[in-house]
């Protein structure tokens, strides 16, 4: 696939009314910071959102990023982030899977893939956002495996013996059509203007206080240069506008570099693979109808 990436803008009305998103993240920090932009517009423009986080975030974040604590309080601090952030996003729920922070490289797949079918099925999934199975350079195998396991359940949702048993139980056959892949050095092959989305962005960010690099940092920034008799203009005059601030100078500093290289405040980037056009069958259709003769 060669040429520019496909630059999509915001679209007026809900072109998207009645198609279902589910946005999936190995960490409560993933969608924030790479695609919270494009789940907010996708759910603006018409979507039925829901967000899903495979691990529990456990081992919490760096020294000095998150909120310093012991496992189970990072546990529930980034539970509680998770719910927070889908509800600035529009999301309808959330779903968690649970898995231990940095241990999903000894997971089943097949589970893994089994789990997230049911919910596809379930929710009748249209469209995703995700970690791209196929980028280069991810260290973190929460992320890779996530990924991994979801390319594969897109298109086995829809096929008929593929745990049967679902169906049994009153589910229905279900494919993935459009899925948006973020990653830390994408193939990029689309790109969305999430400037209108801004401040869902920041809002995202600033309430990731137990994993970061947002949460209240810019509040922290500002009093400890206090106590030194400092102070740094853009972070403003009080603890919110300094966090908001900071997450929108030095957090989406990378969306803000991307927006401009085409001519919009903030854009975020993915690897995009489109609905399937079955290129066998539409030449089968004009083949028949060109050559096929009465018996």
């Amino acid at each position: 696939m060669g040429g520019e990436p496909y630059f999509e803008g915001p679209a007026a009305g809900l072109p998207h009314k009645g198609k279902v998103l589910l946005a999936l993240q190995a960490h409560s920090d993933d969608i924030p910071l790479s695609a919270a932009g494009t789940v907010a517009k996708l759910i603006d423009e018409g979507y039925t959102g829901y967000l899903l986080r495979a691990t529990n975030d456990d081992m919490g974040d760096l020294p000095g990023i998150g909120t310093a604590g012991t496992i189970g309080e990072h546990v529930l601090g980034n539970e509680r982030n998770h719910q927070e952030v889908a509800g600035i996003l529009g999301c309808q729920r959330t779903f968690e899977l649970n898995y231990g922070n940095h241990r999903m490289a000894d997971v089943s797949l097949n589970e893994l893939i089994s789990r997230l079918i049911l919910i596809i099925r379930f929710l009748k999934v249209d469209t995703i956002v995700c970690w791209d199975p196929w980028a280069h350079d991810e260290e973190n195998p929460d992320h890779y495996m996530l990924a991994r396991g979801i390319e594969a359940a897109s298109w086995m949702a829809g096929r008929p013996h593929d745990y049967p048993e679902q169906l049994a139980a009153g589910l229905s056959l279900h494919t993935v059509s459009e899925k948006y892949y973020y990653a830390r050095r994408p193939e990029i092959t689309r790109v969305v203007d999430v400037s209108a989305q801004i401040d869902k962005m920041v809002d995202c960010n600033r309430a990731n206080v137990a994993k970061g690099p947002g949460g209240h940092l810019g509040s922290r920034l500002r009093a400890d240069l206090a106590k030194q008799g400092k102070k740094l203009p853009l972070l403003g005059d009080d603890d919110i506008s300094a966090d908001r601030n900071y997450i929108r100078e030095f957090v989406l500093d990378e969306s803000r570099e991307l927006g401009k290289q085409y001519g919009v405040e903030y854009a975020e980037a993915f690897h995009y693979i489109g609905p399937n056009s079955d290129a066998l069958d539409e030449d089968l259709r004009k083949r028949i109808e060109r050559d096929a003769v009465p018996l």
